[in-house]
């Protein structure tokens, strides 16, 4: 089973949010733009100033900012039940917004725990934008986590007969394999990570993991080692560290 708070750690590197605005009535509205910075940095305040915005008749841009500021303060079901809403709106007059809007709206359930949620709403929206990478990605990340492995195998296979660069794609394929305890393919899967971004903190940590399931405790000591010299403030260290840890406690790898 893939742990959750690897998944989690592989998470942060997206949840910035990348949210994106398909339209030009949105993409060039000004007081969007900022809205959705506030929502990120201070969304308490971005929450009053959307409600003053939705009073003022701001609309869809105004209900928007008001979930991202939900997301934003972590308020991930309200959120998602928000964003929801707003696809329905938009994706009866552009199924390329509505797909953009459904899909992050599966982020935040997938954030509030609700995995089979979030699937559904991936599936939705890559029903409105086929063969879209990060949809695809992200339902993979969703299928995980309710322990579907195979089924985010198949596809993160998708995404990588597109695009084989996509670091990202083999690190969360060689972690749903290490859940089904196909060390040899996750090995493999890590290693094309790897060679796509040397010295990936997540990566390294990764590879430790697979290698102390395949019952190889002094490769697995040595990476973790080297998550530790290469980010050692990472919250990959941290984890590493615990692992460590671990590895003194049992008497491995000595």
């Amino acid at each position: 089973m893939i742990q959750r708070n690897l998944f989690s750690g592989l998470f942060h590197t997206l949840v910035a949010l990348p949210f994106l605005l398909a339209g030009p009535a949105l993409a060039a509205d000004a007081e969007l733009q900022e809205c959705l910075k506030l929502a990120e940095m201070q969304p308490d305040e971005a929450l009053e100033r959307a409600a003053g915005w939705q009073a003022k008749g701001g609309g869809t841009p105004a209900r928007l900012c008001h979930a991202l500021a939900l997301f934003h303060r972590g308020d991930f079901a309200e959120a998602g039940r928000h964003l929801e809403d707003i696809a329905t709106e938009l994706g009866q007059k552009d199924p390329r917004a509505g797909a953009a809007v459904l899909g992050r709206a599966g982020w935040a359930w997938l954030r509030a725990g609700d995995s089979a949620r979030a699937e559904r709403l991936y599936t939705a929206a890559l029903e409105r934008q086929p063969g879209d990478a990060d949809l695809l990605v992200d339902r993979a990340i969703a299928r995980a986590e309710g322990e579907r492995y195979w089924d985010a195998v198949d596809d993160l296979n998708t995404v990588l007969a597109k695009d084989p660069a996509r670091a990202d794609a083999w690190l969360y394929r060689a972690a749903a394999h290490k859940a089904l305890s196909n060390t040899r393919q996750a090995l493999a899967d890590v290693a094309q990570a790897l060679e796509l971004k040397p010295g990936d903190p997540e990566a390294l940590l990764l590879r430790g993991n697979v290698k102390a399931l395949a019952g190889d405790a002094k490769g697995a000591r040595d990476d973790w080692k080297l998550v530790e010299r290469v980010a050692p403030d990472s919250s990959p260290a941290r984890v590493a560290r615990g692992n460590l840890a671990g590895l003194e406690r049992s008497g491995a790898a000595k």
